[in-house]
């Protein structure tokens, strides 16, 4: 899911603005992302809707979703411009 959504937000992007622009906001997600594997219990706990579920800011239109696992962070979603994260994660359930 996490990656069809940051392929939709890139495409938002680029047709809204510019390509270069859609570039560097994914990059600095995809930095985001990956930097949760150093200090992975960053962000809020929500196991009100998925056991072990986390979740944190970015730039203040994004919010990640992710499950820290025994030897890896699983992303489990980017949701853009406050879209109701806790509803498509109670779905996917």
């Amino acid at each position: 899911m996490a990656e069809r959504q940051i392929n939709a937000l890139h495409a938002y992007i680029s047709a809204n603005a510019n390509e270069e622009r859609a570039n560097g906001y994914v990059a600095r997600i995809t930095s985001f992302c990956n930097s949760l594997s150093v200090l992975p219990m960053r962000g809020m706990k929500r196991d009100d809707i998925m056991q072990g579920l986390r979740v944190i800011g970015f730039e203040r239109h994004v919010t990640m979703a992710f499950v820290v696992m025994a030897d890896v962070v699983v992303i489990e979603g980017i949701f853009y411009g406050g879209r109701d994260f806790a509803a498509v994660l109670q779905t996917k359930i």
